[in-house]
């Protein structure tokens, strides 16, 4: 929608995203269905169109080397290449490089390759909780922790050796430390070197209401006026900014050129701030946050950024609240069912301040959609002053739209409140 304001757009899409197609028209721009991991298709349609400078926001593209062939024709490109997306895609990879630079935010891991190594990895942490993660790109769906997925120790390990299974030779999953804090994450935007920090957003990346369910790519998201979250101190912004910077710096210094945003997502804790991972490309839903905040050009940042003349003039953000809400299949994240038809007003959404991104929906004529897959299939987001206004609209709106499902306490105080109590009491415990 940012890129649509201040440019002609063209969008190389897996499917026909009615928000994605409606913005290129407007525009004056144009779309092709395709694979969009398919370095070579991507190349000869931005020849095609004679695109001036793109950008490549998605995971699994920017893994399958997209920028680099762009890059290899003369086309400008906002986004990593293969080699400085690999902080997303390998997390053995971007665990030993943040333990270069910043040791004390790595939580305490092994990494196994083999059934033994495996073995090996959970008696070392004996009968503490662990996170079991997949190596690589999993979509947001990967990683499973004891407690709220894994019952016990036994299960862990199920699912660590399941996970080599399925990935074959050369897998390799990690067994972490588990973590007792409250994430929050940072759409840190870079030119490779100046580095731009937006306030921290949080992530609702449960299912169902007070973190039920499986874990999902993100049922919503939210942002304060303020740089933190009420769960935060300013400490906590300061060293996940740093920290940022730092890998940055080092991807550099590597020869793996980084440009564009680097989502990151953190612990908030009481001896600081642990990194979960590192995205090289925005967030989903968090994106949105920001996106409903920027007020300048986002066709002129991305210039700045390919330039490497960044700076934060680049990315004005109004001082509101953001509230993001992903709008569901019955079936999402819980087993494979659809596809379903829903309808949403669009134009009366908008005429009333809000925005409509969608996700795994078609057009099905007129105000009628229909899902995808059994991703997310819509989002609603708007900014307001407060948290509380914000969120009251974007769940009046949730209510008109029929079939789909939601998460009604995106956005609630008394959720915040308790991620807040929930760092009081590992203050607490470590005194």
């Amino acid at each position: 929608m940012r890129m649509a304001e201040h440019s002609e757009l063209y969008a190389f899409v897996g499917h026909e995203n009615p928000t994605i197609l409606l913005h290129a028209q407007r525009s004056g721009g144009g779309h092709r269905v395709g694979d969009v991991c398919d370095p070579d298709a991507v190349a000869a349609y931005a020849r095609e169109a004679q695109i001036d400078i793109a950008m490549v926001s998605s995971d699994e593209p920017l893994a399958a080397g997209v920028v680099d062939a762009l890059a290899a024709q003369g086309t400008r490109a906002v986004g990593p290449t293969r080699a400085g997306a690999e902080i997303e895609w390998n997390k053995v990879f971007a665990r030993e490089l943040l333990a270069e630079v910043a040791p004390e935010a790595v939580p305490i891991l092994r990494v196994a390759r083999t059934p033994a190594e495996v073995e090996d990895a959970f008696a070392a942490f004996g009968s503490a909780p662990v996170a079991v993660k997949p190596a690589g790109l999993t979509g947001g769906k990967g990683v499973k922790v004891m407690g709220p997925h894994l019952a016990d120790h036994e299960e862990a390990r199920s699912y660590a050796l399941q996970l080599l299974e399925q990935g074959g030779p050369g897998e390799a999953v990690l067994v972490e430390e588990r973590i007792d804090g409250a994430e929050f994450t940072i759409q840190a935007i870079s030119d490779g070197r100046t580095v731009v920090f937006p306030n921290a957003t949080y992530d609702y990346p449960y299912r169902f209401d007070g973190d039920e369910g499986p874990g999902t790519g993100g049922m919503g998201s939210l942002s304060l006026p303020t740089p933190t979250l009420p769960f935060m101190t300013p400490a906590h912004y300061t060293q996940a900014c740093e920290i940022v910077q730092r890998v940055i710096e080092r991807l550099g210094a590597l020869g793996r050129h980084f440009s564009g945003v680097m989502n990151s997502g953190f612990f908030a804790t009481a001896e600081g701030v642990k990194v979960i991972e590192f995205n090289a490309r925005f967030g989903d839903p968090e994106c949105m946050n920001i996106m409903s905040l920027f007020e300048g050009s986002w066709a002129g940042a991305m210039e700045s950024i390919a330039a490497g003349t960044l700076s934060a003039a680049d990315v004005p953000l109004r001082s509101e609240a953001s509230v993001v809400l992903y709008l569901v299949s019955p079936d999402y994240a819980l087993r494979k069912g659809g596809p379903y038809e829903f309808t949403l007003d669009r134009a009366a959404i908008e005429a009333e301040g809000g925005h409509v991104f969608f996700s795994s929906a078609v057009s099905a004529g007129g105000d009628a959609y229909r899902t995808v897959g059994t991703s997310r299939a819509v989002a609603l987001a708007t900014t307001a002053p407060t948290l509380e206004q914000a969120r009251a609209r974007v769940a009046g709106w949730a209510e008109r739209v029929p079939v789909l499902e939601w998460r009604r306490d995106v956005g609630d105080g008394a959720y915040l409140d308790g991620l807040t109590e929930l760092v009081r009491a590992e203050a607490g415990a470590g005194a």
